[in-house]
C-alpha cells in the first residue's frame, strides 16, 4: 500500500525474517509483547536500520517451514533469516534425519537467496529423557558446524527451566520471559549485525 509506514520501512531497510513456531509467535500473550517485537525495539535502541518481520506459525514443524520459507524469502528479501524450529517436531517424535534434512534444505534455501542465518537451538522438555534431549540438542550443533552456522545453542536459556516463566501448559513462555528470550537471540544475532549499522 502506497505509504503505508511499515512498507515505506520495509523498502528503506535491510530485513530480519524470523521463521519459528508458536515460541516465536507470541502464543497466549499479546503480539506487541514477544521477542520478536521486542527484538524490533532493541534495533531501534541500538541504532541498526533494520525491519524485523515475523513470519512465525503456531504449530509449524521444520516440514512446514520448508514448504513455505521460498515464498517468504521472496516476498521479504531478508539480509538475515532467524531458523527457530523443530520444537513441535520432537514433541511429535519425528525422525531426527527427517528433522536435520527440513532444517538443511532451509538453510540452504535462504543461502541461495543470500540471506544469512542465524540458528536458534530448541530443547524439549525434561521428560522426553535426556538420551533424546540431548541428540536433538546436538542437530542444531551439527549443522551450525556443517554450514559454519552463527548458533544459539539454547533459545529458552533462563526461561524453560523456570516454571514460573511458563504459561499453564508448561512449554510456552509469559510475557515476562519474552525479554530473556530476545537476549538470547540477540547474543547471537548482534555480531552479524555489525556491517549494517
Amino acid at each position: 500500500m502506497p505509504g503505508h509506514a511499515v512498507a515505506v520501512t520495509t523498502e528503506t531497510a535491510a530485513v530480519i525474517l524470523v521463521l519459528g513456531d508458536s515460541l516465536s509467535g507470541a502464543y497466549g500473550i499479546n503480539t506487541d509483547e514477544g521477542w520478536v517485537a521486542l527484538l524490533q525495539q532493541q534495533m531501534i535502541r541500538e541504532g541498526y536500520e533494520y525491519t524485523v518481520i515475523n513470519a512465525s506459525v503456531s504449530g509449524d514443524t521444520t516440514r512446514t517451514g520448508l514448504s513455505r520459507i521460498d515464498s517468504a524469502l521472496q516476498a521479504h528479501k531478508p539480509s538475515i533469516v532467524i531458523l527457530a524450529l523443530g520444537g513441535n517436531d520432537g514433541l511429535r517424535g519425528l525422525a531426527f534425519s527427517e528433522i536435520e534434512s527440513s532444517l538443511a534444505n532451509i538453510i540452504e534455501h535462504c543461502s541461495n537467496a543470500n540471506a544469512q542465518v542465524l540458528l536458534a537451538g530448541i530443547r524439549l522438555p525434561p521428560n522426553y529423557g535426556p538420551g533424546y534431549n540431548q541428540q536433538f540438542a546436538a542437530l542444531y550443533r551439527q549443522l551450525s558446524d556443517r554450514y559454519d552456522l552463527p548458533l544459539v545453542p539454547r533459545m529458552l536459556d533462563q526461561v524453560a527451566d523456570y516454571r514460573e516463566l511458563l504459561q499453564d501448559d508448561g512449554i510456552h513462555p509469559r510475557a515476562e520471559a519474552q525479554p530473556q528470550i530476545m537476549l538470547n537471540i540477540w547474543t547471537g544475532l548482534e555480531p552479524m549485525l555489525k556491517q549494517y549499522r
